[in-house]
Formats: C-alpha cells, sequence, structure tokens
C-alpha cells in the first residue's frame, strides 16, 4: 500500500527548503537531471533527504552512499526487498518508505530476549511501531540463524545485505546464508553485497579475526550457491583506509575501538573500505 502521509511529509519538507539540510551532502534532482535518472531514482532521493530520518544516521550518509548503492542494486519501489539483520535500521528507514508499492521484509535472526541479538531485534521493532509513517507495510521475518529460510521458494525480488557476511564467515555459516539467498530469490533475482573488504590473499583466520573479507571469497560464497557475478563497484571503496588497524575494522568509526588518543587519526580514515558486489540468480 502507498504511504501517503510521508510522501505529502517530503513534498512539504521539500517546499519548505528542509530537504536539502536534512541531508547535507545529497543533491535534489531538477527538472533536467531527472530525465538521466535511473527509474525510481527522483523518488529514492526524496526518501533519503526526508528530514524524519535519524540525524545520526544522516551523518554517515557520506560513507554508505545509499542512493548510489540502492540504484546499483537495480531497485524500484514495487520491488519485494529483504533486508538481512537490519540492525538498528540505518537502511530500513530508507527502503522501508521507498518500497511503497512492494514490500520492505527485515530479515532478523531468532535469538533471547536477553540476548545482543534479541536486544537489538527489540529495539527495531520498537521503532517500527513507533513511526508508522515510516514503516508501515513493513514485513518483520524472524528466520533459525542455523539454517536460515527467508521465504517460499521464488519469492523476492532482491536480498540485501550490509556488513555482515564477515560475521557469517567468522561463524563458519556463511554457506548456508548465501544458499537461503538462492532459494528465496526468483530467477533473475539480485543480491546485493556490502562489506569490509580486505586485501587479496588476506587468510581466512585474518578475515575472522579483523572483520575484513575478500572480494574472492564472497563471490565464492555466491557462485557456489547458484549466483553469477554480474558486477562489481567502489561506490563504498575508501582509498584511506589500509585496513591494518590493531582491533581490525571495529577500530574506526562508528564503532571506534581504539585508544583516545587516537581519536583524530582514525576519524580522518572515516568508516571502512568496502567492496559493493551484485549478483544475480540465473
Amino acid at each position: 500500500m502507498p504511504r501517503p502521509a510521508l510522501v505529502l511529509s517530503i513534498a512539504c519538507a521539500l517546499l519548505a527548503g528542509t530537504a536539502d539540510t536534512a541531508l547535507g551532502q545529497t543533491e535534489q534532482p531538477n527538472a533536467d537531471s531527472v530525465q538521466t535518472l535511473a527509474p525510481g531514482e527522483p523518488f529514492l532521493a526524496e526518501i533519503i533527504a526526508n528530514p524524519a530520518r535519524t540525524p545520526a544516521f544522516v551523518e554517515r550518509d557520506r560513507y554508505r552512499h545509499p542512493r548510489q548503492t540502492l540504484m546499483f542494486f537495480n531497485l524500484s519501489p514495487q520491488l519485494r526487498v529483504i533486508e538481512m539483520n537490519p540492525g538498528a535500521g540505518w537502511y530500513s528507514e530508507i527502503l522501508a518508505p521507498y518500497l511503497r508499492y512492494g514490500q520492505y521484509v527485515a530479515a532478523v535472526p531468532r535469538a533471547a530476549a536477553d540476548s545482543g541479538a534479541g536486544r537489538r531485534n527489540a529495539a527495531l521493532q520498537e521503532k517500527f511501531n513507533a513511526t508508522p509513517a515510516l514503516f508501515e507495510g513493513s514485513e518483520w521475518l524472524e528466520y533459525e540463524p542455523a539454517a536460515p529460510i527467508l521465504g517460499p521458494p521464488n519469492s523476492a525480488d532482491r536480498v540485501l545485505t550490509f556488513r555482515n557476511v564477515h560475521n557469517w564467515v567468522a561463524a563458519d555459516t556463511a554457506d548456508a546464508y548465501f544458499k537461503a539467498f538462492f532459494d528465496v530469490l526468483k530467477p533473475g533475482g539480485v543480491l546485493g553485497v556490502v562489506d569490509h573488504r580486505a586485501k587479496p590473499g588476506t587468510s581466512l583466520d585474518d578475515m575472522k579475526k579483523s572483520g575484513y573479507v575478500t572480494e574472492e571469497l564472497v563471490i565464492e560464497l555466491a557462485t557456489r550457491a547458484g549466483f553469477r557475478l554480474d558486477d562489481r563497484s567502489d561506490i563504498n571503496a575508501n582509498p584511506l583506509d589500509d585496513t591494518a588497524h590493531p582491533n581490525g575494522v571495529w577500530t574506526l568509526p562508528p564503532v571506534g575501538r581504539h585508544d583516545a588518543a587516537d581519536a583524530q587519526k582514525y576519524l580522518a580514515i572515516g568508516e571502512s573500505d568496502r567492496m559493493t558486489l551484485r549478483f544475480v540468480k540465473p
């Protein structure tokens, strides 16, 4: 179902001139540039500029490039899209209202209420319930992390995962996840992957410790599950990140696990160097 209240609020914000300040580095398309944008991209730019987004999330747009990333994954508003492990809902705030004629599915691992994952799930669910203008019509899906099933076979148009693969690699469950992605996607469906990028030749043990994984490993996992690599992009690359940090990727923002004296050093690097890969189910 469309979300008229949200669409109206975005339109009012744009007319009032507040959208540009809500998202400092995102340009709103003008009448000339709209002609060169991908289908659905002008509306996506409005969603990203919505002042209802969490301000702390907006600050991270410069590292996460949501408009370019989602367009690279060939999104449009009528698709059924599963986001894996949305965490605090950074991408949820964009995806849920954008998929106004389709379906946004938040897929989270089933977990005990008093565990870290359980508390994250509860906080995200509370956020969904408290902000219907953003999340009305979203679907909540809990899966078994040891043997994930994400819905009926051939039922989703997109599966998106942002900075999760390294966790599955560390837990030795990555193959099960990629199989679940392949099973739930329709033929021609897209798997979009963003993750912290390790240097080529990094050992599996070092990947598990550092949180960085090689593109080669992710491509191998996807190919083994049946996917075809369709394209790769440096949208989320960060050449300042040499990946050699005392506490792995968690040394960098937003976690910032480092000595206080090194704060400016790691802020100057910014968030991690990331791969952006698009796979297709034949």
